[in-house]
């Protein structure tokens, strides 16, 4: 592991001074609004359609619930990566962008086997309304969480090719624009655990309010 010097202090970073108004901020700041958007648009959907149809809410596979403890857990290993290069503790950085990655994969494992408990028990996307809306929402979620790991396979891989020598992780810890790139891939991620924290809920309350009525 390398550190640098005391004596190094960090340049001012005015893209983290002027977080708010970066650019790259103002991209992502739209990107979530739009999914949050989307996603408020298709569970209110849901409710009319199933209350219309006069459908019961599927029950959530029990890996549903798991998965939500997986995703908590590669939120955090992000925030430490996130803290751990802020304190040029390369060892430790990497090791929580693996864990992170490693986390992710396995979220999206579970995932597969929970649809797949669902087709056991003859629940499929054309059964109902319901079953419909359930297996897109819960596939748009996956298809997000698909699309994040390109970006952190890029940290990954610049880790472990400029964390080599003082001098290149010096350079690599002294970027500004890595800072800003690793702040927003953490906000992303935590929007993406946030998301499926709020579905879950939605459908284990739509079917308890379903069980009690």
């Amino acid at each position: 592991m390398y550190n640098r010097p005391h004596e190094l202090e960090r340049p001012v970073d005015e893209s983290t001074d002027n977080f708010a108004f970066h650019p790259k901020n103002i991209y992502l700041s739209l990107l979530l609004f739009s999914l949050s958007m989307l996603f408020l648009a298709m569970t209110a959907a849901f409710v009319y359609t199933r209350v219309q149809s006069e459908l019961p809410p599927i029950q959530l596979p029990l890996l549903f619930f798991l998965n939500t403890i997986i995703l908590l857990a590669s939120s955090y290993t992000m925030t430490q990566a996130k803290a751990s290069y802020l304190a040029d503790n390369t060892a430790r950085y990497q090791r929580m962008l693996w864990y992170t990655l490693y986390l992710s994969l396995f979220f999206m494992v579970m995932q597969c086997i929970a649809w797949y408990q669902l087709f056991t028990q003859q629940v499929y996307i054309n059964s109902d309304n319901s079953a419909g809306y359930l297996y897109v929402i819960s596939a748009l979620h996956f298809a997000h969480v698909i699309g994040g790991l390109p970006f952190l396979g890029v940290f990954l891989y610049r880790a472990r090719k400029y964390m080599r020598e003082p001098v290149s992780v010096l350079v690599y810890f002294s970027d500004p624009d890595k800072r800003l790139n690793l702040r927003l891939l953490t906000i992303y991620w935590h929007f993406l655990d946030g998301l499926w924290i709020y579905l879950v809920l939605f459908f284990l309350i739509n079917q308890l309010v379903w069980q009690y009525m």
